[in-house]
């Protein structure tokens, strides 16, 4: 896409997203910020996949040590 044609909306995306692939420490903790004040759909957009299978992977293993303590 050429940058002189873009839309405000457009240029505020491309930035985003630029800075979610070149900071993905940032990246996780604009998640887990979105997560105490947004929904599930910002917090999985913010994090990425890797951000999304950890969060899956705490979970699942926070329920087995449930089970088996309880």
């Amino acid at each position: 896409m050429d940058t002189r044609n873009e839309t405000p909306e457009e240029k505020r995306e491309r930035l985003r997203q630029e800075e979610l692939k070149s900071n993905p420490f940032g990246a996780f903790g604009d998640g887990v910020n979105r997560a105490q004040h947004g929904n599930l759909a910002d917090l999985v957009g913010g994090l990425g996949w890797k951000g999304t299978v950890v969060i899956i992977l705490v979970l699942v293993i926070g329920y087995i040590i449930y089970k088996l303590l309880f």
